[in-house]
């Protein structure tokens, strides 16, 4: 396994110039995967389902994201009559901001990885993953607000089913990372890594492993957690009424949802940046394990038919719930006993 110089270092000091670039980074990093996981499930959803996928823009069809993106500008951003149109802007933007801030703290590798002077992460908050849930609490305000100000009713049902949604899935999702917590002491999420240098923390919590994987799809609104944007049954949901880009940015906040969740996956339950190898190396098995999480989303969503909305309500708070508190519990026993 690979050991960085120094151990994990929370609020590390770096100079201010290192800070801007990296946020620029973050920013580029994310304009340009979310494409390129787009492209990636459009493919494998083909293949899935014995079809080729898109494959005319560009050589395999590489270009494909690029056309979308332009198809999104070219269209107009219709506000319908009894809308709030201020809101309907600003709500796709609370989106992206939240899902982008939250991935500020997945860490791809410790200070030394790469040079003594700066961290392979956005930022290292002793808050740790409470920073995570904090700005994905603020998240469902963007389509909350989204689905108010359409002044639709679809949009409004759409609305208030992820709020029910995120809340009750959000309470499995804390809980199931609680018992990595304790186990590492720590809520910083590089010592928490760190904690796993002898081995990943989803052998000993394999329950929380399962409980935050399944409460991770209801928080991206993944099939087959997918109520928020039932177009049988909504005609889209909270976003019936976006046109353009702002449609397509709605999108673009899920996908990088999914990015953190697989990142958050990765650093708690799957050691990490840690892997065979030199440290200079921890990015390449980061980047990996967020990568096999998102082919697992992908297959999910090619697999499991749409839950019927009393099914996710009951399996949330009666399965998930209880099983989540139990984990916790059963943790902090081994833990005070050992």
């Amino acid at each position: 396994m690979s050991h960085a110089a120094p151990l994990a270092v929370v609020n590390y000091s770096e100079d201010w110039w290192i800070q801007i670039l990296k946020a620029i980074v973050i920013f580029l990093v994310v304009l340009q995967i979310v494409p390129l996981v787009l492209l990636v499930e459009r493919k494998l959803l083909g293949r899935f389902q014995s079809r080729y996928g898109p494959n005319r823009v560009g050589k395999f069809g590489l270009l494909q994201p690029l056309a979308d993106v332009l198809k999104l500008l070219s269209k107009e951003q219709a506000t319908p009559n009894t809308a709030v149109p201020w809101m309907m802007a600003i709500a796709p933007v609370i989106s992206i901001f939240t899902a982008t801030a939250t991935l500020a703290i997945i860490p791809f590798g410790d200070v030394g990885s790469w040079g003594d002077h700066f961290g392979l992460y956005g930022i290292d908050v002793s808050i740790g993953i409470l920073y995570a849930f904090a700005f994905g609490a603020l998240a469902f305000y963007g389509l909350m607000l989204g689905g108010w100000a359409s002044g639709s009713k679809y949009s409004f049902l759409g609305s208030m089913r992820s709020a029910a949604q995120l809340i009750s899935y959000e309470i499995a999702l804390g809980l199931s990372l609680l018992g990595v917590v304790i186990q590492a002491g720590s809520l910083s999420l590089t010592e928490i890594v760190d904690a796993q240098r002898d081995y990943w923390f989803v052998i000993s919590q394999f329950v929380g492993f399962l409980i935050f994987t399944v409460a991770g799809f209801a928080e991206t609104n993944r099939p087959p957690f997918d109520l928020p944007e039932a177009e049988t049954e909504l005609v889209s949901g909270y976003n019936t009424e976006f046109g353009g880009m702002r449609f397509g940015s709605f999108f673009m906040a899920e996908y990088i949802n999914m990015i953190v969740i697989s990142g958050i996956a990765a650093t708690m339950f799957l050691g990490g940046w840690h892997g065979p190898g030199p440290a200079a190396l921890d990015p390449l098995w980061m980047l990996l394990k967020i990568a096999g999480f998102l082919v697992f989303f992908i297959w999910v969503r090619a697999t499991l038919p749409r839950l019927r909305y009393d099914q996710l309500m009951s399996f949330g708070w009666k399965v998930l719930l209880p099983l989540a508190t139990l984990n916790v519990l059963v943790t902090a026993i081994v833990v005070v006993v050992s």
